[in-house]
């Protein structure tokens, strides 16, 4: 049995669209993308951390194509070229309708019922599974009950508009607070994970 996590980072208001560049996602007129650059000191490490134990990935669409075009093409000596070294070699697991077009190596489409497909991997043998953006997938696994950890960078800034991690459909559950810190730039950095003390929607303790 393994987990699945979700490293996200998020704004105080709960905005995850965009967090690396301008061009990322201006779905929605969104025109904030790229603001964890003014914070950057601190998110290396805990991401670093993610990556350090055996993974696989779960992607939607969007972050897959971004990541393919990048990751692939790191040049070797670049400072990023252990994590695109990881990337490239671990398996991909893609929420997509068009299978046929996964050029990245080790790439693997869910196929048509998303949510079957993570419980069928989490019920298997292997690594964890880790997201890395994917906020309109991780909704869906939110809303599924999926998520076993939850591993938040939380920015202090209020971006007002923008697509949020947590919506109505997101399923009631307990999580425990398994570790914090906070950045040089006050970027809170908070890792949880389920608590099977709890029942999901009675909040009733066993």
């Amino acid at each position: 049995m393994r987990k699945l996590i979700v490293a996200a980072f998020i704004s105080l208001d709960g905005v995850v669209q965009a967090p690396g560049g301008p061009e990322e996602d201006t779905s929605g007129g969104f025109a904030h993308g790229g603001w964890i650059w003014p914070f950057a000191d601190g998110s290396g490490e805990v991401m670093g951390g993610a990556f350090a134990s055996p993974f696989e990935l779960v992607l939607g669409r969007r972050t897959y194509n971004i990541f393919a075009a990048y990751w692939p093409h790191v040049p070797e000596g670049a400072p990023h070229q252990g994590i695109a070294d990881q990337f490239n070699g671990v398996t991909k697991h893609v929420a997509t309708h068009h299978h046929a077009t996964l050029g990245w190596q080790n790439s693997r489409a869910l196929g048509p019922d998303v949510a079957a497909a993570i419980r069928e991997l989490k019920r298997g043998d292997g690594p964890n599974l880790l997201t890395q953006g994917s906020s309109d997938l991780v909704r869906q696994l939110l809303a599924t009950d999926l998520v076993d950890e939850l591993r938040l960078l939380v920015y202090p800034l209020l971006l007002g508009r923008g697509k949020r991690l947590f919506d109505d459909h997101t399923q009631a559950s307990a999580f425990r607070l398994e570790a914090s810190k906070t950045s040089p730039s006050g970027v809170l950095i908070n890792r949880y994970v389920r608590d099977g003390k709890v029942r999901t929607g009675s909040f009733a303790h066993d």
